[in-house]
């Protein structure tokens, strides 16, 4: 699926789209506010659906070579690891940073 259509890359837009935005808007799973939070999701969603098929096998129903079932549960995926690690990364980088205010140099 490297060399794809114009259809299969708008299926996979769609799809990115659609999953990025119940994440942000229903859902509110988001580690940043605003449209670069929702434009971010639409890309990692877009890799994570095309990434999905080859990963999660070739099932369901397709729609110009995309199965779509397995490339909504990679986007619903890939936008969730994304957020998980941005969120992890930032309570790590808040907490060496409260510990390194809180120390005292005793010279």
């Amino acid at each position: 699926m490297i060399g794809m259509s114009f259809l299969s890359f708008v299926v996979l837009s769609v799809i990115g789209v659609v999953v990025a935005a119940v994440l942000h808007f229903l859902v509110r799973y988001r580690f940043l506010k605003g449209t670069d939070s929702f434009l971010g999701k639409i890309a990692v969603g877009w890799l994570g659906g095309w990434i999905g098929s080859p990963v999660l096998g070739h099932w369901a129903f397709k729609v110009d070579d995309v199965y779509v079932i397995p490339a909504i549960v990679g986007a619903v995926a890939a936008i969730f690891l994304n957020t998980l690690l941005w969120r992890a990364a930032a309570e790590v980088y808040a907490g060496a940073k409260a510990q390194t205010a809180g120390a005292v140099d005793r010279d």
